[in-house]
């Protein structure tokens, strides 16, 4: 089947399983598809990438997986951000294109909720500490790309917009993944099935979340009308 690159939009998509779940939901796409790109995992190296493109597109859309802070998201469910949350040394905030994503809002129609988001520099593994963030924030889901993506790309023009699926929620606690992330937002394969391995429980939490999540976004992917 010959694919073809929808004009002016691309997806942005983190890399590894979630990059790989949108790519098999393109290729059972009946229709036009846009070109996607794999980035890396974390608001760093997410900036560092961003920085070398050479040309920008005119339409973004975000697509992966995000974690709960609001006990009223569940796995599996789609959110479709209005807003990202950045904290350090104060609170940064950067708005979605509110006609992109109104875009989104009717394709999708009662089959998601907003989300405001907080943009996080790590992994998240403790149930307390994310429902302590969701509500010293109010936000509702963390992820590790989405405010880079915004304070980069918004200003120079182009218009993002974001739409994950829950893969943990805030009632139970993740591994703790420290030190699993290289510097260039790749996650390492030793360190993360050593860290998975030493907490078999929560692991099983993670993976379960995870593949409910992967199934999903990859059913968006093979949905959504990009033309």
């Amino acid at each position: 089947m010959n694919r073809w690159i929808v004009e002016n939009l691309v997806l942005l998509v983190p890399q590894g399983a979630e990059y790989q779940a949108v790519c098999r939901g393109l290729k059972q796409h009946p229709g036009t598809v846009p070109f996607v790109l794999p980035i890396p995992v974390g608001v760093n190296a997410v900036r560092r990438y961003l920085q070398t493109w050479k040309q920008l597109p005119k339409q973004v859309y975000v697509l992966g997986l995000c974690g709960s802070l609001n006990p009223e998201y569940q796995v599996g469910e789609v959110v479709l951000y209005q807003k990202c949350l950045y904290v350090r040394e104060e609170l940064h905030k950067q708005d979605c294109h509110p006609a992109l994503t109104a875009t989104l809002q009717t394709q999708l129609n009662s089959k998601m909720k907003w989300a405001t988001a907080l943009t996080c520099d790590r992994i998240l593994h403790l149930a307390a500490d994310k429902r302590n963030l969701g509500e010293t924030y109010n936000a509702d889901i963390v992820d590790m790309e989405g405010f880079a993506v915004l304070d980069i790309l918004s200003p120079l023009g182009v218009e993002v917009a974001m739409l994950r699926v829950v893969s943990d929620d805030c009632n139970g606690d993740l591994p703790n993944l420290a030190g699993t992330l290289s510097e260039e937002g790749a996650l390492l394969p030793l360190p993360l099935a050593i860290r998975m391995i030493r907490q078999p429980l929560a692991a099983s939490r993670l993976i379960r979340g995870s593949l409910k999540a992967l199934q999903v976004l990859q059913t968006l992917a093979q949905t959504l009308n990009f033309s």
